[in-house]
């Protein structure tokens, strides 16, 4: 028999790729989990593994074209059977007939395009009481209607708060397309957020490249930045607190133990005190670590502290992830921000390092800035901004000394973080940094 396989929904709201290599030719034999192709996501470049074991007899697509979750990538032939002669003709589309002759893949780790039950939490939450606290027990049930919908379609209407079964679809077949999401997001928030439509200007003309302007192409990363921000400043009304903090102690502290950490490897900032702080503070403050699915009216809490640490790489914004930062020494935190940060920049993540964040910091001191309004990473509830420690002088015991001044912001979704919850998150970060030591009595 003959298997079309499909690019496959590999999650994280991953849609569409770039193929990077092939790693196979027609006539070939192959063994499951063999690498088909690498290919450049919006967020990683990941090998695609074979999921059967044969003989390939097709591939579809050139090095460097984009493909999108559902289209045919390879045809396997198994047992020596007839390789289906019509599938590249349903290679250029996306699977959205009910009826078709190519076999789906239906495993774990190969979803593809289709219908699917939408309403169902365990889809994509972990079970309660395995890192989640649930405000309400009882999970909300929807009407058991499927939906026909593209993977980015369902995850903005996870991330928005909109039941996809109770859209209608403009797509293919009734596929619900992600201006569906959007427009269902303006009904369901009418007199609470306004709506709008974004017509851009028109160019009355282009100079050709090389003349007066230079065109590029926008890399998967990028569109995928432009449109995380997007939908997070849409979605989060975004508030930002800003504080001062005197760290003349935690800058001896570092500075004292620079050597030992050389001793050991490890390349050692300020950052990874501030991940230590962060994950401890959030221990006490739950509502900073949580998430909010109002399809279902309530809050998700997690019981685990899972930092993201935004790079900046050649290619764009990347925030891998360091997991259950809590339990980390400030070593090993040092350790894994610079293998993190590394391969960041080498793009070399994989999809584990980058997913399940709670809560993020960006470092933007790192270069020059002081002060700035960071951009929540959706759909986490708040992310701390960390600038660049100034030496300035400062009021200790009515005299004028010298001292360290560390900048921070904290920008926090004001739907479910309050004022006063951002405060006092803060001052728990302020007493950590400012005496360090006390990180070591908690």
């Amino acid at each position: 028999m003959a298997f079309s396989f499909k690019f496959p929904d590999i999650g994280e709201g991953i849609h569409e790729g770039k193929i990077l290599e092939w790693y196979v030719k027609p006539g070939q034999k192959v063994r499951e989990g063999d690498p088909l192709m690498k290919v450049e996501t919006d967020k990683v470049v990941t090998d695609i593994p074979i999921p059967r074991t044969g003989v390939v007899a097709k591939t579809f697509g050139d090095v460097g074209q984009v493909i999108h979750v559902g289209n045919v990538i390879a045809e396997i032939e198994m047992d020596g059977a007839a390789v289906l002669t019509d599938a590249p003709a349903q290679a250029t589309k996306e699977a959205s007939t009910a009826h078709t002759h190519e076999e789906n893949v239906d495993e774990p780790g190969f979803g593809v395009v289709g219908t699917i039950p939408v309403a169902d939490t365990n889809e994509y939450l972990p079970a309660t009481g395995e890192g989640l606290e649930l405000e309400h027990e009882k999970a909300v049930v929807s009407n058991g209607r499927k939906a026909l919908a593209t993977p980015v379609a369902r995850k903005m209407a996870r991330d928005m708060g909109v039941d996809i079964s109770t859209v209608t679809g403009s797509g293919p077949g009734g596929r619900v397309m992600k201006e569906d999401i959007l427009q269902a997001a303006e009904r369901k928030q009418s007199g609470a957020a306004p709506s709008f439509t974004f017509t851009p200007p028109r160019l009355a003309s282009l100079a050709a490249p090389g003349e007066r302007t230079e065109v590029e192409e926008l890399s998967q990363i990028r569109k995928s930045i432009a449109a995380r921000m997007a939908q997070s400043k849409y979605t989060a009304p975004h508030a930002t607190a800003f504080e001062e903090l005197e760290v003349s102690k935690l800058v001896a502290l570092r500075n004292d133990s620079k050597a030992q950490a050389a001793e050991l490897g490890v390349k050692l900032s300020y950052m990874p005190f501030v991940i230590k702080t962060v994950a401890m503070a959030l221990r006490k403050f739950k509502k900073l670590n949580c998430r909010l699915d109002l399809e279902h009216s309530r809050v998700i809490y997690n019981r685990y502290y899972n930092i993201g640490i935004a790079v900046d790489t050649p290619d764009g914004l990347v925030v891998p992830v360091i997991k259950d930062a809590d339990q980390k020494s400030i070593y090993e935190l040092a350790a894994m921000i610079t293998d993190l940060s590394t391969r960041a920049r080498e793009r070399k993540l994989t999809l584990d390092e980058i997913r399940d964040g709670t809560f993020t910091i960006t470092n933007y001191g790192s270069l020059t800035g002081t002060y700035g309004v960071p951009v929540i990473n959706y759909p986490e509830v708040a992310i701390l901004g960390v600038g660049r420690i100034l030496e300035r002088p400062v009021v200790k015991n009515g005299q004028i000394v010298p001292g360290n001044l560390l900048p921070l912001s904290l920008s926090f979704d004001h739907r479910i973080v309050d004022g006063g919850d951002a405060a006092r998150f803060l001052m728990e970060i302020m007493g950590l940094l400012g005496e360090p030591v006390n990180m070591l009595m908690m």
